[in-house]
């Protein structure tokens, strides 16, 4: 990505209006001409801020993701005990699931964007170990034994769920059950 620099006025409305497109329709379907029109702004200044769409397309995913890492974050935080922490990415991606009804932005944009040196494939790649190692660090903390395994297979059901969301029925239930059947098999004994 270009170097960090503070984001202007016009580069958030920029990065707004793109996530939001990129979402709902796709990046390979939403052409800078759109997210200009839809921003407010010109092409000029879209590229000015950005340099190009592939890094527009990387600075839309960074801030997706810091916004569900804050999410998830403050529902580890929220957890009375170690062991509830380990599922509460869960509970995170319940609260996360109502306002994003097209499944996971970082799966969908490595499904249209294979090419591993492009910016935002990093990002959303780098998304998806933060989480897996999350889980790991968090089945440590709770004492669970196999964290690594455990974290694996959390990340497996959380991923399953994420990417059944837009299908009829509700399987982010049945996959965070099954995540804490998992942690307490996995958890020392309560005393």
């Amino acid at each position: 990505m270009r170097e960090a620099h503070p984001m202007t006025p016009a580069g958030r409305r920029i990065v707004a209006a793109a996530e939001e497109l990129f979402y709902n329709r796709g990046i390979t379907a939403v052409g800078v001409d759109l997210i200009a029109e839809r921003s407010g702004v010109t092409k000029r200044t879209l590229y000015n801020q950005f340099g190009s769409k592939d890094h527009l397309v990387a600075a839309c995913l960074a801030e997706r993701d810091r916004r569900w890492r804050s999410l998830v974050r403050a529902a580890v935080d929220a957890c009375g005990s170690p062991v509830e922490a380990v599922t509460a990415p869960f509970d995170a991606l319940r609260t996360w699931s109502g306002t994003n009804t097209r499944g996971c932005a970082f799966i969908n944009a490595l499904a249209e964007l294979p090419d591993p040196s492009h910016p935002a494939y990093r990002i959303a790649a780098n998304q998806k170990l933060w989480l897996r190692n999350l889980f790991e660090e968090l089945a440590t903390a709770a004492g669970c034994s196999g964290p690594a395994t455990l974290a694996t297979q959390l990340l497996v059901l959380h991923e399953g769920a994420l990417a059944t969301q837009p299908f009829p029925g509700d399987t982010l239930s049945g996959s965070t059950d099954l995540a804490r059947s998992l942690v307490r098999a996995s958890a020392p004994p309560r005393r």
